[in-house]
């Protein structure tokens, strides 16, 4: 450790823990199976799929958060791509922590005189319903079910099937099947509560806030890498500007998998994830001008909430992009600065009309999304510039939206495709709309000929086939592992065609015959 490096500092296992001279981008799962020997927690794929590495992170509940737990606000995350240092302030919790919140008792059938540790009700459940075969992947989903527990008993309310399954489409099983795993959701609601007691944590979360950056370095060979965490924006501004090739760092759901699968060395890192300004998300602005306004640091899951509360159509992307611990870390802003031509998020904003906030220093620029990408993983971001936040206009918020995700699984999978439109009506005629693709092109991109084909015209069964042929026309899509450039682009016509069909002003089709979350609670009951 330099003399300028700070220790990484965190409650773990009851206590606060100071770790230093492991490299900034050493894993929470390695530094849990290889130094705290906490090996509860599996290493399945090393890159956020599994599950099975899955551990719940806390942190103090901020002014207005919802469904915090005793002054807690606890996420499940991917312990395989957090770097060690993004703990720093925080509680981590893992497996071996529900042993210690139970402790030990008399075995029932030996007496008092035989002492033994009992389960956590999530863990008993899983007995119960024989919910674990192989037992590989049962921490991970404990720790999810655990998270579940707590908040539905901190809220005295008890979550359905469906949502039950929503919480755990980050959790892939392969031997037990899913149905006693869900039964062991609803069954540890009806044994014995054991709380998480959250006065000590908060305790210690008070002695380890801060208000000034956070700086840690360890050596990598005859290189010292440093990991810089600002926590206000100023700061980050300031750190940017004088560091302009270090690697930003929002929630490492992406960059993680360039350290696991790809080897690459990052060099100095700067994190934005103390940056509590970069969080916010609020309506600003009045009539033409407002806006929804969502902090480049929030969080997947809180972004999708807020666009989702105000469009409920956003409702299906929103519960398949990802899975709830990649949605707990990952942030909105970082996925569209990736620039991925299959992100999720940039097809949604741009057909909401979306812009970009970008800073450089005390420089602050805008520019629509759709122009903010060049080519593949290219854009017009400046040396020393981030991403700061995305605002979208209130007004594009009552268009008909629909976005249409296409993979190969339905939970948990990254787009084959994934379309975003929105469409406003002057009684039968296109007065706007947008019309913006994911997975068609090297970035993603609207298709501005089919959108001209319809725009000013009624919305007619025959105009919508002309602008089908225009996408073949705006679109020349790649074959690749995920699909075919002709399926594609059949795939692309085809969901203009759903989009009629649901928005025609004769007769469209009612959510429950084009949507599969209709069928969805009787498939889930089936255990299918």
């Amino acid at each position: 450790m330099t003399p300028s490096s700070q220790p990484i500092r965190f409650y773990h296992r009851g206590r606060i823990v100071a770790v230093s001279g492991v490299h900034p981008t050493r894993s929470v799962l390695d530094w849990l199976r290889e130094d705290a020997r906490c090996t509860g927690t599996k290493e399945g794929c090393n890159e956020g799929d599994c599950g099975a590495c899955t551990v719940v992170i806390g942190e103090k509940a901020r002014p207005g958060d919802a469904g915090s737990v005793g002054g807690l606000r606890l996420s499940t995350v991917n312990a395989c791509i957090q770097f060690l240092p993004t703990l720093h302030g925080k509680a981590l919790f893992t497996v071996e922590d529900l042993k210690a919140q139970c402790g030990r008792g008399p075995d029932p059938s030996l007496g008092e005189k035989h002492p033994v540790t009992r389960l956590h009700p999530v863990q008993q459940a899983m007995v119960d319903c024989h919910g674990s075969q192989c037992g590989f992947c049962t921490p991970g989903f404990v720790m999810s079910l655990w998270s579940t527990y707590e908040h539905h008993c901190e809220g005295e309310t008890r979550p359905t099937r469906q949502q039950l399954a929503d919480d755990l489409a980050g959790n892939l099983c392969r031997c037990t099947g899913y149905r006693p795993i869900l039964d062991a959701g609803q069954r540890m609601f009806d044994l014995p509560g054991v709380r998480l007691d959250t006065e000590p944590v908060l305790q210690a979360l008070s002695t380890l806030e801060r208000g000034d950056t956070f700086d840690y370095a360890a050596p990598l060979g005859q290189r010292m890498d440093h990991f810089h965490a600002p926590s206000t924006l100023a700061e980050l501004a300031a750190l940017r500007l004088a560091k302009p090739t270090a690697q930003l760092l929002a929630g490492s759901t992406d960059v993680g998998l360039w350290v696991n699968k790809q080897f690459r060395d990052l060099g100095d890192i700067i994190s934005v994830g103390d940056v509590a300004e970069m969080k916010r998300i609020e309506e600003q602005g009045a009539g033409d001008t407002a806006e929804l306004y969502i902090g480049a640091g929030a969080s997947l899951e809180a972004a999708y909430q807020a666009l989702t509360r105000r469009v409920p159509s956003l409702t299906d992307v929103w519960l398949r992009f990802a899975s709830p611990p990649i949605r707990h870390a990952g942030t909105m802003g970082g996925n569209v600065a990736n620039g991925s031509p299959i992100g999720d998020s940039p097809p949604v904003l741009m057909a909401l009309d979306a812009e970009i906030e970008l800073r450089k220093g005390d420089r602050v620029r805008r520019m629509p999304l759709a122009d903010f990408y060049i080519d593949y993983m290219k854009n017009h971001m400046e040396p020393g510039e981030f991403v700061q936040g995305l605002a979208v206009p209130l007004a594009a918020l009552q268009r008909q939206v629909r976005v249409y995700k296409i993979s190969k699984r339905f939970d948990c999978d990254i787009s084959a495709l994934c379309a975003g439109f929105a469409i406003s009506l002057d009684g039968d005629v296109v007065k706007e709309i947008r019309l913006a693709y994911g997975g068609m092109a090297a970035t993603v991109r609207r298709g501005g000929r089919a959108e001209a084909a319809l725009t000013g015209k009624p919305w007619t069964q025959a105009n919508v086939n002309a602008a089908k042929l225009a996408l073949a026309e705006d679109f020349k899509p790649l074959s690749d592992m995920r699909a075919s450039a002709d399926y594609r682009l059949q795939v692309a016509q085809n969901l203009l065609q759903r989009l009629w069909l649901e928005t025609r002003t004769v007769d469209p089709l009612p959510v429950e015959a084009t949507s599969v979350w209709s069928v969805m609670p009787h498939l889930v009951g089936e255990g299918a």
